[in-house]
């Protein structure tokens, strides 16, 4: 099964260019490995409009895998979790559940991550941490569920 995904990077230091954003690119690099196209990509500041408008826009281009890097912390202006909860369908908590499992083997800071899963429109979308190293692993620990789920969510309805 073909899996088109949407990138979008949330930084406000990155969107503004006052660095790089790697985590992005960090992404692109795992989901074309996994054999994904990658349709979208964006880089909007912590901003929940913002963060709502890039995954509807990566939707609506087609992408049925819509990962998010960053915003996810417990910073102020962290608000990507929220961003998507607003425009949810429903939360999947089992792939946050995982992440954070998987991450505190690694970092006893991965109890801090508010990462997610959510559906949204028609659309599996993942909140990953911002330090690209661990968007790369969080998506590492939750790949095997995603192709079921893309599948799942793209099956068009029957009526009685």
């Amino acid at each position: 099964m073909q899996i088109d995904v949407g990138i979008i990077t949330i930084s406000d230091r990155a969107s503004r260019g006052l660095y790089d954003d790697l985590g992005g690119p960090a992404l692109r690099q795992a989901a074309e490995g996994y054999g994904w196209k990658v349709g979208s990509e964006a880089l909007v500041p912590d901003e929940q409009r913002d963060i709502q408008r890039a995954i509807r826009e990566a939707i609506n281009k087609g992408c049925s895998l819509v990962l998010t890097t960053g915003g996810t912390g417990v910073a102020l202006r962290d608000v990507t979790p929220e961003a998507v909860r607003a425009i949810a369908i429903r939360e999947l908590p089992g792939f946050g559940e995982v992440m954070r499992a998987e991450s505190m083997k690694i970092t006893p800071n991965a109890i801090l991550s508010r990462s997610l899963a959510a559906v949204v429109d028609r659309a599996l979308v993942i909140c990953l941490p911002g330090k690209p190293r661990g968007a790369v692993e969080c998506l590492g620990f939750v790949v095997g569920a995603i192709p079921h789920c893309v599948e799942v969510l793209q099956e068009v309805p029957t009526s009685c």
